[in-house]
C-alpha cells in the first residue's frame, strides 16, 4: 500500500480523497461557488484527481511518497489541464504556506541538531572541488529541518540537499557522494563499536578500522577466514582514504546499496576496505600474495581497471563465485532439459549472466518416439526457462537473467520471434527473458539473393547444428535436395528477405531478438578444434564452445579508457602496466572460482578463457576532443584496441611461461601462431569477396608476438571481450563500454533509484566559453539533452557532443569493426536509430554483417512521443523540474535505456 511521509516524519496511508479536497478548494476559491459552477468542479476535480493518482503510482519506486510530490503532480495537473488561474492559485498559497513554516522551522530546530557538525560535514565535502560552495546545501537543509530530526534523517537531508543542485553545476554530485560517504562512516563505525560513532575524512583510522572490519566479517561468515592470516601490517599500510572522494554520486550510491557487505542492513564496509577486500580475494593463491593484492588493489581504487559485478560482489567471500558469464547448449531430451534449468537456476543464484543455446531441441510437429506423438516445439520449454531467471533473483542483487539463441533455420524460428510480444497467448511468450537470433552467413547470402530458406526440426537435420561456414552451407542444401525428394517430413520454405524482414520487424517492436553471426563466431574462433561456439551469452560478447558435457565460463573486467588517455593521445605505458596486472587478476579468477556445477568447473579448468573489454570509450574521445562520428574516433577505436589486445595476449604468454600453457592449447590457433588479426582472413575465405569489407592495418610489432605465442603457449584460450559495463562504469564514474553519450542531461534509473547524470566535459567546456548558465540547464531539458537545436552553441560544440540519436550509426559499425579485428571474442554493441524505418534497419544490419561483426546487442530508436516540459518549483525553490503528468507509451523497441528493470546490462 502506498504512504505518505508528511513533514514532520510521520506516515500515514495514501488517500486520494484529500487530493480531490484541496482542488475542490483552489477551483471554489477562484471560480465561486454557484451550482451551474459546483458541477463543472466536480467532474474536472475527479478527472484530475484520478491523473495524479495515476502518475504519482506510475513514478513511485519505493513504497512512500512524500508531501511535496503530491503537491508537485497536482500543480502539474492543474497547469496541464489548462487550469491556469486555479494553477496560479494553488502556487502562491503554497509559497505561503512555505514561508509560514519556514521561520519555526529553524528555530524550533535547530535547537535539537548539531549544526557546528553539519556546517564542519559540508565543508569538507565542498573542500577541493571547483564551483561549488557550502551556503546551497546548508540553506537546502534547513528548510527540510524539523522537531526530533534523527541522525540518520539528518544525513539524508543533507544528501538529498546537495543532490538537487547536480543539474545546475555537475560538481555537486562529488558533494553529494562526500555527504553519503560521511552517513556511511558513521553507520560501519557505529556498528563496529555498538554505539554510536562519527568520524570525518582525515580523522577516520583506516588501518584499525579494517582489522575490526576483517573480523566481524569472518565472524558473520561472509569473508573468508584466510584474508585475515595476510600480513595486515603491510596491506593496510597501502590503503589510500583519499581515494574514496574520487567518487561521484551515483557511483558510490550504487556500491552503497548493492556491493558493500552488510548486516541487518547495516553497511560496515567502507570504499577502500571494499576494494582492498576484492584484491586479497583475488592474490589469495598468489606466492607473494601481499605484493599481487597491492597492486590489485592499486588498479581497483584508482578505476584504472574494475572487475565484473559478480568478482566485485564476492572476491574474498566464503562463496567466491566470480564469474560473469555462462554458456550451456540444451540437448534434445527430457533429462538434458531439465538439467538445463536446474544448471540455470544455480548458475544465476550467484549473479552469473546465462546464455542457452536450444537449436537441438526438436520443432513444432516433429515425431517423438517414445511415446508416437508430435512434438510441441521448443516454446514450451522455453516459457519455463524465463520462470526459472524470474524465480532466481540473485539474492536480490539483481534479476536472474537469461538469454535464449535459436538458429535461423530452426522450424520454430518464426514463434520464437514472437516470444517477446505482448499479445497473443501468454504461455507462448517470455516477457523477462532475453532472445537472440543465431544467423548463419548462408542465410545472408539468401537474403542478398532474395531466394528461398527452408526451415528443419533439428532432429531430422542434427549436424547443421554444428558445422559452420561452407561445410554448412554445403549440408544445408544437401538437405534441402532430401526436403525435395520427400525424405525429410518436418520443414517449411519461406523467402529468405521475408524472413529476415520479419526478423528486423520484431527487433524493431519488442526489441528482440538481437541479430548475432555465427559464422564469424566459429571461424574466427581460436577453439575451433575443441568444439563449436553454439551460442553467445546474455550480453552478446562471450563466444565460447558448448556441448552437453561442458558449461562455457568467462570471467570479465574491464579497462578504463579515460584514465589512459591526455590530451596527447593514448598514454601506452600506463596502458601496458594495466593490462598485464588485469589478464592476471583474472586469470586467477578461475582458479579461486566457486563453481555451482560441474560442468562449469571443467570447462573453466580445461580451457581457461578470460574476457577482458574496455569502458570509458566516449569519455576519451571528449578527452581527446574526438566526435564519434568521424575517421579520427574510429582510428582511435583501432589502435586503443590494437594496443589492449597486444598487450592482453602478451601477458597471456607471461603467465603461460610461469603456470603453464591451458589443457586444450594444442591444435588451437595459438598453437598455429594464428592471432585474432590473423584470423580476419579466415572469415574472407569463407566469405564471398563482395561479403567481407574489413580493415587490416596495423602498427605494433605482431610477428615478435606471434613467435612468442607459438614457442612459449598461452594460459587461456581466450583474452578479449567488451562487455557492457553498465554498473561498473557507473561506478567508475564514465561512460559505459564502447557507448555513445546517451543525452547530456538526462536521468538515469536502476536499481539505486533515479539520478540526474550531466555531461561534466559539456560543462567544462561551456563554462571555459562563458556559456554555462540557467538557461543553457533549461534550453538542454526542453530539447532532451541535444545541444543540435540550441543557437548560441557552437558547431565544434555540437559536433563533439553529439548525442546517441544524432550519430549516423554506420559510424558506430565502423568503429566496432575495427576492435573486432583485434578481439578473440566479440563486443556488446548497441545501435542507435532515429526515426526508424524498415530500409533503414536492413542496411544497417546487412552492414554490420559485411563488416565481419560477430554479434550485436541492443537496438536502442528514440521514442516517437515525448513527454510534456513543465516547469515546477523543486525543493530547493528553483523552477527547474522536468515532471511528466502521466506514463508516456514507450516506444515498441528493445529496452529504455534507462529502464530500472533492464537487468541484461548491470
Amino acid at each position: 500500500m502506498l504512504r505518505v511521509v508528511r513533514r514532520d516524519g510521520s506516515v500515514s496511508p495514501f488517500d486520494a480523497g484529500k487530493i480531490s479536497v484541496a482542488l475542490g478548494k483552489a477551483f471554489l476559491a477562484v471560480e465561486g461557488d454557484g451550482a451551474a459552477a459546483s458541477s463543472r468542479i466536480h467532474h474536472v476535480v475527479g478527472q484530475l484527481t484520478g491523473e495524479v493518482e495515476t502518475s504519482l503510482r506510475w513514478h513511485a519506486h519505493a513504497e512512500a511518497v512524500q508531501i511535496e510530490q503530491i503537491q508537485d503532480l497536482v500543480e502539474l495537473a492543474l497547469m496541464r489541464g489548462g487550469h491556469h488561474k486555479v494553477a496560479r492559485a494553488y502556487v502562491l498559497y503554497r509559497e505561503e504556506r512555505a514561508k509560514a513554516r519556514e521561520k519555526p522551522a529553524e528555530r524550533d530546530a535547530s535547537a535539537h541538531v548539531d549544526w557546528a557538525r553539519v556546517e564542519r560535514v559540508v565543508a569538507e565535502a565542498v573542500a577541493g572541488i571547483d564551483d561549488v560552495s557550502a551556503e546551497p546545501v546548508l540553506t537546502e537543509a534547513r528548510r527540510n529541518l524539523y522537531d526530533g530530526i534523527s541522525a540518520d534523517e539528518l544525513a539524508a537531508a543533507l544528501i538529498m540537499a546537495a543532490r538537487t543542485l547536480v543539474e545546475r553545476e555537475p560538481n555537486y554530485s562529488y558533494v553529494t557522494a562526500r555527504l553519503l560517504l560521511d552517513k556511511l562512516r558513521g553507520e560501519a563505525l557505529s556498528y563496529l563499536a555498538g554505539e554510536p560513532r562519527q568520524a570525518g575524512q582525515d580523522e577516520l583510522d583506516y588501518a584499525g578500522y579494517f582489522r575490526r572490519y576483517l573480523a566481524r566479517a569472518i565472524e558473520l561468515e561472509q569473508v573468508d577466514p584466510e584474508l585475515a592470516t595476510f600480513d595486515l601490517d603491510r596491506v593496510t599500510a597501502a590503503i589510500r582514504p583519499e581515494r574514496d572522494l574520487d567518487f561521484g554520486f551515483l557511483g558510490l550510491q550504487t556500491l552503497y546499496d548493492r556491493y558493500f557487505l552488510h548486516h541487518d542492513r547495516t553497511r560496515f564496509e567502507l570504499p577502500q576496505a571494499f576494494f582492498l577486500r576484492v584484491a586479497m580475494g583475488l592474490a589469495i593463491r598468489e606466492e607473494d600474495r601481499e605484493s599481487r593484492a597491492i597492486e590489485f588493489y592499486d588498479l581497483l581504487s584508482t578505476h584504472q581497471f574494475m572487475a565484473s559485478t559478480p568478482t566485485l560482489f564476492n572476491a574474498g567471500t566464503t562463496r567466491p563465485q566470480l564469474s560473469s558469464c555462462f554458456l550451456t547448449t540444451v540437448d534434445d531430451d527430457l533429462d538434458s532439459i531439465f538439467q538445463a534449468y536446474k544448471n540455470n537456476a544455480l548458475l544465476a543464484k550467484y549473479s552469473g549472466g546465462l546464455g542457452n543455446d536450444w537449436t537441438p531441441v526438436r520443432g513444432l510437429g516433429a515425431h517423438i518416439k517414445g511415446t508416437n506423438g508430435e512434438s510441441q516445439g521448443v516454446v514450451p520449454f522455453l516459457k519455463i526457462a524465463n520462470d526459472t531467471a524470474v524465480a532466481v533473483n540473485q539474492g536480490g542483487k539483481r534479476k536472474g537473467a537469461a538469454c535464449a539463441y535459436l538458429e535461423t533455420w530452426h522450424i520454430d524460428v518464426e514463434e520464437f520471434l514472437d516470444l517477446r510480444k505482448n499479445t497473443g497467448d501468454d504461455r507462448r511468450r517470455t516477457h523477462d527473458m532475453n532472445t537472440a537470433n543465431w544467423v548463419p552467413d548462408e542465410f545472408l547470402r539468401r537474403v542478398e539473393a532474395d531466394a528461398q530458406w527452408t526451415l528443419f526440426s533439428p532432429d531430422e537435420t542434427p549436424d547443421l547444428h554444428d558445422l559452420y561456414g561452407t561445410a554448412f552451407a554445403e549440408a544445408y542444401r544437401r538437405y534441402e535436395a532430401a526436403a525435395d525428394r520427400g525424405e525429410i517430413k518436418v520443414f517449411r520454405r519461406v523467402r529468405a528477405v521475408e524472413l529476415w524482414r520479419r526478423m528486423l520487424t520484431m527487433l524493431f517492436e519488442t526489441g528482440h531478438p538481437w541479430i548475432t553471426f555465427k559464422d564469424p563466431c566459429n571461424l574466427r574462433s581460436p577453439q575451433q578444434h575443441a568444439g563449436v561456439v553454439h551460442s553467445s551469452n546474455l550480453c552478446t560478447e562471450i563466444t565460447l564452445n558448448t556441448r552437453a558435457d561442458e558449461v562455457a565460463v568467462c570471467n570479465l573486467g574491464s579497462v578504463n579508457l579515460y584514465k589512459h588517455v591526455s590530451a596527447g593521445g593514448l598514454d601506452t605505458e600506463r596502458l601496458t602496466r594495466t593490462v598485464r596486472t588485469a589478464v592476471r587478476m583474472l586469470d586467477n579468477v578461475i582458479d579461486i572460482n566457486f563453481y555451482t556445477i560441474p560442468e562449469a568447473r571443467r570447462s573453466n579448468l580445461r580451457h581457461r578463457p578470460v574476457g577482458l573489454g574496455v569502458m570509458g570509450f566516449q569519455d576519451a574521445l571528449f578527452e581527446l576532443g574526438m566526435p564519434v562520428a568521424s575517421e579520427a574516433a574510429v582510428e582511435f577505436a583501432d589502435r586503443s584496441m590494437e594496443h589492449v589486445s597486444y598487450h592482453a595476449i602478451s601477458a597471456s604468454v607471461e603467465l603461460a611461461a610461469e603456470r603453464g600453457v591451458y589443457e586444450s592449447y594444442e591444435g588451437s590457433l595459438w598453437s598455429k601462431g594464428i592471432l585474432p588479426i590473423d584470423s580476419l582472413r579466415l572469415l574472407a575465405e569463407a566469405r564471398r569477396d563482395d561479403d567481407l569489407d574489413v580493415d587490416y592495418s596495423s602498427t605494433l610489432d605482431w610477428p615478435v608476438l606471434r613467435q612468442r605465442v607459438r614457442t612459449t603457449g598461452m594460459r587461456n584460450s581466450n583474452v578479449l571481450a567488451i562487455a557492457p559495463t553498465a554498473t561498473i562504469s557507473n561506478i567508475c564514474g564514465v561512460g559505459q563500454s564502447i557507448e555513445p553519450q546517451f543525452q547530456n542531461l538526462f536521468v538515469k534509473s536502476n536499481m539505486s533509484g533515479d539520478f540526474t547524470v550531466v555531461n561534466p566535459h559539456l560543462v567544462r567546456e561551456l563554462k571555459a566559453r562563458g556559456l554555462w548558465d540557467e538557461v543553457m540547464v533549461s534550453d538542454l531539458k526542453y530539447f532532451d539533452g541535444s545541444l543540435g537545436q540550441i543557437d548560441r552553441v557552437p558547431d565544434d560544440l555540437k559536433s563533439l557532443y553529439a548525442t546517441a540519436f544524432e550519430i549516423e550509426p554506420r559510424w558506430l559499425v565502423e568503429a566496432a569493426s575495427r576492435r573486432q579485428k583485434w578481439i578473440d571474442q566479440a563486443q556488446s554493441l548497441n545501435l542507435y536509430l532515429d526515426a526508424p524505418s524498415g530500409r533503414k534497419l536492413d542496411q544497417l544490419y546487412r552492414h554490420a554483417w559485411h563488416k565481419g561483426l560477430k554479434t550485436t546487442y541492443y537496438l536502442r530508436a528514440r521514442a516517437a512521443t515525448s513527454v510534456e516540459k513543465s516547469t515546477l518549483r523543486g525543493t530547493d525553490g528553483k523552477l527547474n523540474a522536468v515532471v511528466p503528468i502521466a506514463p508516456v507509451a514507450p516506444e515498441p523497441i528493445a529496452c529504455r535505456i534507462d529502464d530500472p528493470d533492464c537487468e541484461a546490462c548491470q
